[in-house]
């Protein structure tokens, strides 16, 4: 809240609160992601994410520097569909195992 000092029309002063309001939300707001971020979700190299995008696995938004930034809602639903895929992988045997 901010405080502010007013006078009076008869040269007294007063002190009226005035309340500062939110700025309001762009109904399109939403998270971005950088491939960085993206990259380090996926465990895989930013390289991987742009080659993603331009195949079509991910739609990628452009800066207006020609940077690409991912919806970060649209990523997450991309890692939850992988997740189960990788969760049904064999796990992987230790360096010591050998299997004739």
């Amino acid at each position: 809240m901010t405080t502010i000092q007013t006078t009076s029309p008869g040269g007294l002063a007063a002190d009226a609160a005035v309340e500062a309001a939110p700025a309001p939300a762009a109904p399109s707001a939403q998270t971005l992601l950088t491939p960085s971020e993206v990259a380090a979700l996926f465990r895989v190299d930013p390289k991987t994410v742009t080659r993603w995008a331009k195949a079509g696995k991910l739609t990628s938004i452009r800066t207006l520097g020609g940077h690409r930034r991912y919806r970060a809602a649209e990523v997450m639903a991309l890692l939850e569909s992988v997740a189960p895929a990788e969760a049904a992988l064999p796990a992987p045997r230790a360096a010591g195992d050998a299997t004739a």
